[in-house]
């Protein structure tokens, strides 16, 4: 618990955090924010504490999550060090043991294994998910499963280490305390346990086994070479046969191997994407050539972190965990770290370039998969994210919640109509789509039709006092857009933004628009987010031509027998249901039309369709 002579009030406190800070040495170290009942809720490094710590106090420098931390702070404790890397590697353990509420927090995925050798008078080597055992060196985490097995499979058709569980001391195989199993007899195990392999040469192949698992393959692949053509010069086939064997296997996993080029030895790889609330962290390690450790994990972000914050954090953890001593860290950009910590690089070109990029396309990946998992459990969460989307390409106030489209439909200016639909959350909100027949407008004008169209849609909103939409989409290009723009903007008075989707000549979506005047915006035709917006266009698009067909098709009916006097509704059902068309009612016998539609009906029908002179001559 925090001392009781910190106080309760807020100039107190002030006091005492402004003290502590005051007497900070300017040197490196780590420091740590307490919060009342004592409990550590950040950790933090620093080249200088004294300014480091400082700064968290400033108020012009402070954003809404630090403000938010500065308030929680009723204590500060601080370990000066020697040099900034042992900072850097004393902020990780720190953040590991006390786990702090404002820190990143680091998302590891335990279900990853590892390989385990045993510190054991006779070493066993296992897949394992937990490291407990004392002593013993682990090799991994294995993100890639498949990989972990390939290694394992390696060293057990090269070397044969003693598959059992068993407790096996040295006091208990010079005594001939244990017998041989059924491993021995078929072929798994060479029965050390029994003295029939010694410990010597036992203990040499898990040092083989070690260094395979370290990456080492090449080293081994050549002293295997080597002993095997020895062997040869001295007639001794059958053991060179053994070691050709066991060459061929070395070979054989090397070539299943990302080779990237013999000249690179000893090597880290990281690379970084990130969305709103994490970031993801990609660690590549190359050894003689091979990629040898691969691993992507995934930081919650709790403050305003930025990319060179996590990944400086990423480097260490991921370095600290795989042991890792390289000399050379190829990144994308150039983080905080110690002079004498590694060698940072950048690429422009070559096949460190290729790493990085390598790298970049397993993190993206990763994140791509961890998203899509998400909305798995959570259908609304992709809906969300595009349109955050949305509104960071299009800059808008809001997110786009409610869209609206709008398109034209007429043949030569005949039966011209229009449609709006909508979307809510960027899903068809099929209750309010709306349609319109085209009422001031003669001829095939788009632009007119259009700005009568959207002004009555806007005008009624308004009066009626109904939700606006956030974002307007025209189906089409930048004549639409500027219709639009005129009604909303300069005739009613409204602030919606306004987009356009154009289309190239084979009426396929081409570009969306955005702004005034209207610019094409980046985005790529096969990225998911334009994809959205052409099924959107497609939906508006569906719905006008329908309504279109309708419409024809309606009038088409109605000027033929609508026009008839006497002749009502009813009758007509009755007369498309039985004779299925007009055409068939006007071939149609004076019999057929009387027995169906009545005598009197009939005799009508029959006289409009097939007129006597004199009928044509009273007309």
């Amino acid at each position: 618990m925090v001392t009781e002579h910190k106080g309760s009030n807020a100039e107190t406190l002030a006091r005492y955090l402004k003290g502590i800070v005051h007497n900070l040495p300017d040197c490196p170290g780590c420091y740590q924010y307490l919060d009342e009942k004592g409990v550590v809720i950040y950790v933090g490094k620093a080249k200088n504490l004294k300014r480091r710590v400082s700064s968290y106090f400033n108020k012009d420098q402070q954003s809404n999550k630090t403000r938010l931390l500065v308030t929680k702070i009723r204590d500060i404790k601080y370990v000066v060090v020697n040099t900034e890397e042992d900072a850097l590697l004393l902020e990780n353990n720190l953040i590991k043991r006390y786990k702090p509420k404002y820190n990143v927090l680091l998302k590891d995925d335990k279900t990853y294994p590892s390989i385990a050798i045993t510190n054991e008078y006779l070493p066993r080597i296992f897949k394992t998910r937990q490291r407990y055992l004392k002593g013993a060196t682990y090799y991994g985490p294995y993100s890639h499963v498949p990989t972990m097995y390939a290694l394992l499979d390696l060293c057990k058709q090269l070397y044969h280490p003693r598959p059992c569980h068993a407790t096996l001391t040295k006091e208990g195989v010079e005594n001939g305390k244990y017998e041989v199993c059924l491993d021995y007899h078929i072929h798994n195990c060479s029965a050390p346990c029994v003295n029939k392999q010694s410990r010597e040469d036992y203990m040499d192949k898990i040092n083989a086994c070690r260094r395979i698992l370290s990456g080492q393959t090449s080293d081994v692949a050549r002293e295997i070479k080597s002993k095997m053509l020895a062997l040869a010069e001295e007639m001794r086939f059958e053991e060179a046969g053994e070691l050709k064997r066991q060459l061929d296997l070395i070979e054989n996993f090397r070539a299943k191997s990302e080779i990237v080029s013999q000249a690179l030895h000893n090597i880290d790889v990281f690379n970084i994407a990130s969305d709103e609330k994490s970031s993801y962290i990609n660690y590549l390690h190359i050894n003689e050539g091979c990629i040898n450790q691969a691993f992507t994990f995934e930081y919650k972000k709790r403050l305003d972190e930025t990319e060179e914050e996590l990944l400086a954090l990423g480097i260490v953890e991921m370095r600290q965990r795989y042991q890792s001593k390289s000399k050379e860290i190829i990144v994308p950009f150039l983080v905080e770290l110690p002079e004498d910590y590694a060698k940072q690089t950048i690429p422009l070109k070559g096949e460190k370039k290729k790493l990085l990029e390598l790298s970049q396309l397993n993190v993206k990946q990763y994140k791509f998969d961890r998203q899509k998992q998400a909305e798995k459990l959570n259908p609304e969460q992709k809906a969300v994210r595009l349109m955050k989307e949305i509104q960071t390409i299009l800059g808008l106030p809001s997110l786009p919640y409610r869209v609206e489209l709008f398109d034209n439909s007429n043949i030569q200016g005949e039966d011209a109509v229009a449609a709006c639909v909508v979307f809510e959350k960027l899903k068809p909100a099929k209750k309010d789509y709306r349609k319109y027949v085209i009422k001031t407008v003669t001829g095939p004008d788009d632009y007119a039709s259009m700005t009568e169209v959207v002004r009555r849609r806007y005008t009624r909103l308004v009066e009626e006092n109904l939700p606006l939409p956030n974002l307007i989409i025209a189906d089409g290009g930048k004549g639409q857009m500027e219709v639009i723009r005129r009604v909303v903007e300069d005739e009613l008075h409204l602030n919606i933004p306004i987009a356009g989707l154009a289309k190239d000549g084979r009426h396929r979506t081409r570009e969306l628009l955005f702004g005034h005047p209207p610019l094409t915006v980046g985005m790529k035709p096969e990225s998911e987010l334009f994809r959205l917006l052409t099924r959107m266009q497609d939906e508006v698009h569906r719905f006008a031509i329908s309504f279109h067909r309708d419409k024809r098709s309606k009038r088409q009916t109605q000027s033929e027998l609508d026009s008839i006097a006497g002749i009502g509704p009813k009758t007509k059902e009755i007369l498309l249901k039985k004779l299925g068309s007009v055409k068939k009612i006007k071939e149609a016998s004076l019999e057929e039309l009387t027995a169906l539609a009545g005598t009197s009906k009939g005799q009508v029908l029959f006289s409009h369709f097939h007129p006597t002179p004199s009928d044509q001559h009273n007309l």
